[in-house]
């Protein structure tokens, strides 16, 4: 995933943006960076690693280091940006989220007329803001450059420019798979993936971009250059997980739905009578928590928080990179409550289960420390298909995933045939498959939240929501 921050305004911006970008940090951990413009000092930019030090202290000093009445940033989980490119459409900082299957071919074509080059990474990998700035540049101006340019990728670009001059050019991505937005305050605007990151900083919200809408922000106003199309496909994950709880997307808020959510599990699990039996649910932290407060509030069983995470030092789940390094951190973050946990009959809501590595090991902390019972809720629907648009996920294989290897142990290859009846816990594949889970992980039972639950929860039409990862439709 990634973050994008970006101010135009008629005053030094520069710590808005430090703020703004770092509101994002949820969203990756590999890479951050920030560029300005200034009219004397011109365009500047400054990256960092950020996968063992949070972006705050690696731009703590940004305040006296940059200046400019105009500037972006971006958290990022993949390539170090944004870069500052020099075209034929002028001298400009970019910086993307999303991702691009067909790179080699892109790259291919271009330098097949160019007579250009790239310049590449450690294995000859080509940055991706690079690659989105060479199909950009192929145009006279950035709003056929853009159109092209998220026509011709094969994945998603969502996209933010700085030009020379303190303009903003933002992009949505062409079936708005991510959320972007504006605000407006006295001095200017900004633009934002997460809208909370703007109106904590004083800008009142001004509108949501539409699916490929691209539009051009000066402190005066804001120009439309390529209108939005009808179709949305918005990602269903921005709720269920990586969405921050206070961010609102297409008018849902991200924690209210996850209450909502919780809710519709624990009626589901009262109408099929199971897992009626517990002593106390929790949430696995963090953004299992509102789901199992949601599911805690409909079925009358007590919230707990049986073990709690200690984050001073380990402050993000996603760290390290390393499977064995965020095993122990992990673990060693788990810090149990006794008197909440022996002898007692337990429920956690998860937001996902992907590979299930941690939730397994968080399972057998559980028993360590005396748990009678351990059920799971997962609020959403098996996932059985990589994300092809986002990569919010580390597996690297659709075999990866949980689901989809038990589905194989249990029936091999045709049992892929089927993957609508092992999602549905009516039928006699859906229930081979949590049982087979149970017994794997050692839940005392599993369930998933329906796709009709999820949509019901966020509460948008179906036909607005990207549920790939679930079902393998586009």
């Amino acid at each position: 995933m990634g973050g994008i921050f970006g101010v135009t305004s008629r005053r030094n911006c520069i710590l808005d943006v430090f703020f703004g970008t770092d509101y994002h940090s949820h969203l990756g951990t590999r890479r951050a960076g920030m560029a300005a413009y200034d009219p004397e000092l011109g365009l500047q930019r400054e990256i960092h690693n950020i996968e063992n030090s949070p972006f705050r202290t690696k731009f703590e000093h940004v305040g006296s280091e940059m200046s400019g009445n105009a500037a972006i940033g971006c958290i990022s989980d993949t390539d170090p940006q944004p870069l500052l490119i020099h075209s034929n459409l002028g001298l400009y900082a970019i910086s993307t989220i999303g991702v691009i299957h067909n790179g080699p071919e892109l790259m291919k074509q271009y330098l097949s007329f160019s007579g250009g080059h790239f310049d590449v990474m450690t294995g000859g990998r080509v940055n991706a803001n690079e690659l989105t700035a060479a199909m950009i540049d192929q145009k006279s101006n950035f709003a056929d450059g853009i159109r092209f340019a998220q026509n011709v990728i094969e994945g998603t670009a969502t996209i933010l420019i700085l030009k020379e001059g303190g303009h903003l050019i933002a992009a949505r991505d062409r079936f708005g798979r991510l959320p972007l937005s504006i605000g407006k305050n006295e001095d200017g605007y900004c633009v934002a993936l997460e809208p909370f990151s703007y109106t904590k900083l004083g800008y009142e919200p001004v509108r949501e971009l539409g699916p490929g809408e691209v539009v051009e922000i000066t402190p005066e106003g804001i120009e439309v250059l390529v209108p939005p199309q009808k179709e949305m496909k918005i990602c269903a994950f921005l709720w269920t997980y990586y969405g921050y709880p206070t961010s609102t997307y297409e008018g849902v808020n991200v924690e209210v739905m996850r209450y909502r959510n919780g809710h519709l599990m624990a009626m589901a699990d009262r109408e099929n009578g199971t897992a009626q039996d517990i002593d106390y649910v929790g949430g696995v932290p963090d953004s299992g928590t509102p789901h199992a407060i949601g599911y805690a509030n409909e079925s009358g069983v007590p919230f707990a928080r049986p073990f709690i995470k200690y984050t001073p030092t380990w402050p993000r789940s996603f760290m390290p990179p390393n499977q064995d390094e965020r095993a122990m951190v992990a673990k060693m973050k788990q810090v149990p409550v006794h008197e909440l946990i022996r002898g007692k009959k337990l429920l956690f809501v998860d937001d996902s289960i992907v590979r299930g590595t941690q939730l397994r090991e968080t399972v057998e902390f559980l028993y360590e420390n005396g748990a009678k019972e351990v059920h799971i809720r997962s609020a959403c629907p098996p996932i059985l298909y990589g994300c092809k648009y986002l990569n919010f996920s580390r597996a690297t294989s659709d075999m990866e995933l949980l689901a989809r290897s038990v589905i194989m142990e249990l029936e091999g290859e045709e049992g892929f045939e089927h993957l609508d009846e092992y999602t549905d816990t009516n039928t006699e594949r859906g229930k081979k498959l949590r049982q087979a889970i149970c017994e794997k992980m050692h839940f005392s039972s599993l369930e998933y939240q329906s796709l009709d639950g999820v949509a019901e929860a966020i509460g948008l039409d179906r036909c607005k929501i990207c549920t790939y990862c679930w079902n393998g439709k586009e």
